[in-house]
C-alpha cells in the first residue's frame, strides 16, 4: 500500500512539473476544468429492484394554455423521472434560447428542460420488467440508473410514439390515426380504443408522447405538425418521431425518423405502420 501510494504522488508530481514548465496558464487550466463540469443527480428512479403501486394513474399531464409544458402535478414518485445538474450555468444560445439536458428512457432520447435552479422533472409511464434511464447535462456530463419493476400488474405499453425537436420557443404537435379511424391529438388527447397523448407541449423542445397498453390490429398513420413559433416565421426545426411497438418484450422495434419542418402550419406525415 505504501510503495503504491508513494508511486502515485510521484507520477502526480511528476506531471504538475510538466504542466509547470508549459506555463503558469497551462496549470490553471488543468486544475480548474475538472471541477467545471455540471454535477447531475437522479434522484427517481432509484437502481435496483422495486415493486409500485399496479394503479396507473400517471400519463396524462395538465395542459394550462397558452403557455403549455411537461409538468409533474399530482404524480407519485414512481413515475417520475427527477434529479439535478449542478454546477452549470443557464444554458442560453447566442439568440437567448434555452439549451436542454438530454434523456434517455430505455434507448429512447429526448430533450430534457432544467429549471432555472437545475431540477428536472418529467412523468414517465414505466411498465412491469427492466429499464435503464440516462441523463446528460448540456456539457457533456451522464448519469446513468438501472431498475426493474416487479410488479406485476403494471401494464406495459405495447406502443409507445414519442415526438420531441430542436428549437425553443416553438410549437409542434402530435397526431396520431389509429386502424379505427381515431384521431389523437391536442384537440382530442383520449381515444376510446385506450391510446392517449400524454401533454399538449407549446414551448419548445417537447416531448409529446401517444401511448396504447393495447393497440389495435392495422395500420397507424402518424403525423407532425408545426403549429407555430410565436412571431416569427423563419424558424426551422427538426422533428424527431421515435416508435416503440411491443416495448418491454423480446418483440420490441423501436423506429426513430427525423423530418425537418421549416414553417408554421406545415403537416407532415412522418410514417405509417401496421400493428399485426
Amino acid at each position: 500500500m505504501t510503495a503504491h501510494r508513494h508511486l502515485t504522488d510521484r507520477s502526480f508530481t511528476h506531471r504538475l512539473g510538466m504542466l509547470a514548465r508549459l506555463g503558469p496558464l497551462a496549470l490553471v487550466v488543468a486544475c480548474v476544468a475538472p471541477l467545471a463540469h455540471a454535477q447531475v443527480t437522479l434522484d427517481d428512479p432509484r437502481s435496483g429492484w422495486r415493486s409500485a403501486s399496479p394503479q396507473q394513474q400517471d400519463f396524462l399531464q395538465e395542459v394550462h394554455y397558452p403557455a403549455a409544458s411537461v409538468n409533474v402535478n399530482a404524480k407519485s414518485a414512481s413515475a417520475l423521472i427527477r434529479g439535478r445538474i449542478g454546477k452549470v450555468k443557464k444554458a442560453e444560445s447566442a439568440n437567448g434560447a434555452r439549451q436542454p439536458a438530454r434523456l434517455v428512457v430505455d434507448g429512447i432520447a429526448m430533450p430534457l428542460l432544467m429549471n432555472d435552479d437545475g431540477t428536472f422533472a418529467r412523468p414517465w409511464s414505466f411498465g412491469t420488467g427492466s429499464h435503464g434511464i440516462e441523463v446528460r447535462s448540456p456539457d457533456g456530463e451522464v448519469k446513468r440508473k438501472q431498475f426493474y419493476e416487479a410488479q406485476p400488474n403494471r401494464v406495459r405499453t405495447r406502443l409507445r410514439v414519442v415526438l420531441s425537436w430542436d428549437s425553443d420557443n416553438t410549437d409542434l404537435d402530435l397526431h396520431v390515426v389509429s386502424p379505427d379511424g381515431q384521431h389523437v391529438f391536442y384537440g382530442s388527447r383520449v381515444a376510446d380504443n385506450g391510446g392517449a397523448l400524454d401533454v399538449d407541449v407549446t414551448t419548445g423542445f417537447g416531448p409529446e408522447i401517444f401511448a396504447s397498453p393495447a393497440p389495435l390490429r392495422g395500420a397507424y398513420h402518424v403525423f407532425v405538425n408545426y403549429y407555430g413559433a410565436g412571431e416569427r416565421r423563419d424558424v426551422i426545426t427538426t422533428a424527431q418521431v421515435a416508435i416503440i411497438q411491443d416495448e418491454g418484450t423480446p418483440q420490441e422495434k423501436q423506429q426513430v425518423f427525423r423530418v425537418p419542418m421549416r414553417k408554421p402550419g406545415e403537416l407532415t406525415l412522418v410514417r405509417s405502420f401496421l400493428m399485426p
